[in-house]
Parts: structure tokens; C-alpha cells; sequence
């Protein structure tokens, strides 16, 4: 079975300098949230969730930034995320693990997902074997 990750940022954040960046950070608070969520509710067991110091989101003026990727799957990254974004955000890679190369089709993208994703970066070509 492939490791499907997101990636969340967690010193995104619309107030603190990326400096400044602690527990109160929105990334980090966002990442809080989706790890509860996902405690509480097997549904989620299989999505692997790592906290990451920077996505380089910020650099751009976007908070709150996550990525899923899964080998030889289309990688999706997400910005100015909020905590509503949470459920579209795990509803998401409910659809994304299900598909076969991770393309999901933009109007099955939950809520209001569409307008937060920044880029879907095609999967890398397998290795050619002599």
C-alpha cells in the first residue's frame, strides 16, 4: 500500500514573522486540529499526517499551506487554509488515496478546496529499467 502524506506547515501564519513562528502559529494550529480530527475518526487512519517547518508558501503571502503527496501520484498543494478547510481538506484525501494516479477531478474537489489549491504538480516518470 503507498504512503499517502500531508504535509502541513506549521509556521504559516498571517500575524507572526516566519521568525516569530511558535504553537500559536495558524499552520500549527491547523496541523493540531487535523491530527485530532483524525484521532477521533478511523476514517483518516490511513492518511499519514507530518508536521514540516516550511513549505515556502509564505514567501508569496499565502498562509497556511499543506501538501499531499504519494509516490507516483499528482502532488495537490493547498494555501490560506482556515480551520474550516479542515473537513474539505480530509475529505480530499479520501479522494485522492482512492484514486489510482492521485488526479482528482477539479469539480469533485470538497467545499471550497478548489479556490485554495495552488498548484498540482504531475508525478514523476518511473525509473526506466535496461
Amino acid at each position: 500500500m503507498a504512503l499517502h502524506t500531508l504535509f502541513v506547515c506549521k509556521s504559516c501564519s498571517t500575524v507572526l514573522s516566519h521568525e516569530e513562528a511558535d504553537e500559536r502559529a495558524e499552520g500549527n494550529q491547523l496541523l493540531l486540529k487535523l491530527l485530532e480530527v483524525q484521532k477521533n475518526d478511523s476514517t483518516y487512519s490511513t492518511l499519514n499526517i507530518q508536521p514540516v517547518g516550511c513549505l515556502w508558501t509564505c514567501v508569496k503571502k499565502y498562509s497556511c499551506a499543506a501538501t499531499l503527496v504519494c509516490p507516483q501520484k499528482y502532488t495537490y498543494h493547498f494555501v490560506d487554509l482556515t480551520q474550516e478547510s479542515i473537513t474539505d481538506l480530509l475529505q480530499f484525501s479520501q479522494l485522492y488515496q482512492e484514486s489510482e494516479d492521485g488526479y482528482v477531478l477539479p469539480p469533485k474537489l470538497p467545499g471550497t478546496l478548489r479556490v485554495h489549491l495552488l498548484v498540482r504538480v504531475p508525478p514523476t516518470p518511473e525509473a526506466m529499467v535496461e
